[in-house]
């Protein structure tokens, strides 16, 4: 999908960027590059991080399933490489519709060589969403 013109540097920029902005932005779950066996680690995942969900089926069911009627607008503010050029992680805002809150959200990829996403790990504060009103 993006392996045919970028840098490997540029790869990777390109999938976190597409994951916020058309995947979670256009709400998308088809536009996001994720491997058949994709592995997801979520803070709000029964089991929270520790507890992985695997495979992008799996994902799509449990994790992605609820997720277009409670997003909002995302901004991206950036994207970083780590030295090695197997890893991204991307920075932005989402705001959540109910409980209404804008997490402010840095999400880890591990990337292929064909450009898709094998591991994703979300790091967010989730306190806006289990207990609304405070402010964390």
């Amino acid at each position: 999908m993006f392996t045919e013109t970028l840098s490997k540097a540029g790869i990777l920029h390109a999938v976190a960027r597409h994951y916020v902005i058309k995947g979670l932005g256009e709400k998308n779950f088809d536009a996001i590059p994720y491997h058949e066996q994709v592995i997801l680690r979520v803070p709000l995942n029964p089991g929270g991080s520790e507890s992985a969900l695997i495979g992008k089926e799996n994902l799509r069911a449990k994790w992605w399933a609820p997720l277009p009627s409670l997003l909002g607008k995302v901004k991206l503010i950036d994207s970083f490489v780590n030295e090695d050029y197997t890893a991204t992680t991307v920075e932005f805002h989402c705001e959540i519709l109910n409980p209404a809150c804008t997490l402010r959200v840095i999400d880890r990829f591990v990337i292929n060589e064909e450009g898709k996403i094998m591991e994703q790990e979300n790091f967010f504060d989730p306190r806006d969403l289990t207990h609304p009103g405070s402010k964390g």
